[in-house]
């Protein structure tokens, strides 16, 4: 039966019909190949057989579509049920194959890498990233129970509420203090979220603003305003350790003076601090477009002029010419002050003023000002705010004005 022969109907027998069918359904041969290998004549003689003797349904089969068409040469085959089975299970290996490698995958994330995969599961649900999955059959993949997914999915919507009430909280005490640290924003919050019902701890917090991308990033930077090579008066350092060092124990006994970079759109500027060293309150400040020791000296007579005791007073400073100036020694000792001074340039010996300076520079004056008196205006502002509102983990976490305030009450 196998050779090319040709054949005629009266040759095809009901046995033969039916072995040729049989051959066909269970995908042992098309029946274009059929018809070839056993010399059948006409185009649609076998799918007729199929038709009449089949177990299956081929009412939908035409043979105009199993055909070989002359134009193109294109040739298209109607699989038999035998044969697409045999297609589908090599696609569900294929799909097995694939779905063991993403679980082998997520194994590697979770225990390696610690991601969080069923976060990334209720997502995929949430926002419906697969049409048409049900939440059954998500959790029958995962191997979870509905109960336990709608749980958790209602945690999470609570979770994201509570983190939501607390990143607004946080960015209307950022909009004053742009880049207040996170222990001392716990401090600030703790009230207004305890009156929400909110329990935040500073680990909480510091995960909170991490998942919002709004942790405060150090910013570092250096610019030289000092020059100790000078013919001027130097005097020792009374601050500096050692039996004779001077520890403030009240507010307008020791104050620490620096000068730092500000700058601007159009030129340099710099700012004069002048700051208690007990209470870290600001006393004195002054934004100028010059070294010059008159301009300088202007955050002293501010200071001076609010000042509220008359107790002994050391200013201390850096070696800079400004500070060793006659000009400067005079107003000295004028108000009985007495003058303390660090051991060359060893910026360790001011630190107090070199923290004050890097917490103006790095929390307050963010932008560039477009000209002095932008300058001026923003660091009069942020000094305002240091003052009375930042606290400082020195000072218990209360503000400077509240420490020189309660200071100054008991002399």
């Amino acid at each position: 039966m196998e050779s090319m022969v040709k054949r005629t109907q009266r040759d095809y027998g009901l046995a033969f019909k039916l072995a040729v069918v049989e051959q066909v359904e269970k995908g042992e041969l098309s029946y274009i190949e059929a018809q070839r290998r056993y010399g059948i004549q006409g185009r649609s003689t076998v799918l007729v057989w199929l038709r009449k003797y089949g177990h299956q349904d081929w009412s939908g089969q035409s043979s105009r579509k199993t055909v070989e068409f002359a134009m193109g040469n294109e040739v298209k085959k109607v699989l038999t049920p035998e044969q697409r089975i045999k297609e589908l299970e090599a696609q569900l290996k294929a799909a097995n194959e694939k779905a063991q490698l993403f679980e082998a995958m997520i194994d590697v994330l979770k225990k390696d890498y610690g991601v969080r995969i069923k976060k990334a599961f209720g997502q995929v649900l949430s926002q419906r990233l697969v049409e048409g999955l049900s939440v059954s059959k998500a959790c029958e993949y995962v191997g979870i129970s509905r109960q336990a997914y709608y749980k958790r999915h209602q945690s999470q919507q609570q979770k994201d509420e509570r983190e939501g009430k607390i990143i607004t909280l946080v960015k209307q005490v950022r909009l004053r203090q742009p880049r207040l640290g996170t222990r001392k924003l716990q401090h600030i919050l703790s009230p207004p979220l305890g009156e929400i019902g909110v329990k935040l701890g500073r680990d909480g917090l510091f995960n909170v603003l991490r998942r919002a991308r709004l942790l405060v990033v150090p910013r570092r930077a250096y610019h030289k305003t000092t020059n100790s090579h000078h013919r001027f008066r130097r005097h020792p350092n009374l601050l500096k350790d050692g039996p004779s060092k001077i520890v403030p124990t009240q507010a307008e006994q020791v104050w620490v003076a620096d000068i730092t970079y500000l700058p601007t759109a159009q030129r340099f500027a710099y700012l004069s601090l002048i700051t208690d060293a007990y209470s870290r309150k600001i006393v004195g400040y002054h934004v100028h477009d010059s070294l010059q020791t008159e301009q300088v000296s202007q955050a002293l007579k501010m200071a001076l002029r609010e000042r509220q005791s008359r107790q002994q007073l050391v200013h201390h400073s850096d070696r800079g010419m400004q500070y060793c100036s006659t000009y400067y020694q005079k107003i000295h000792a004028r108000h009985g002050i007495t003058c303390s001074m660090t051991d060359g340039y060893d910026c360790y010996q001011n630190a107090l003023a070199e923290r004050v300076n890097g917490i103006l520079k790095g929390e307050f004056l963010l932008q560039r000002p477009a000209n002095l008196q932008q300058a001026a205006l923003m660091v009069k502002q942020s000094v305002r705010i240091y003052n009375a509102e930042r606290p400082h983990l020195s000072l218990q976490y209360k503000t400077p004005d509240e420490i020189h305030r309660a200071s100054l009450a008991t002399i």
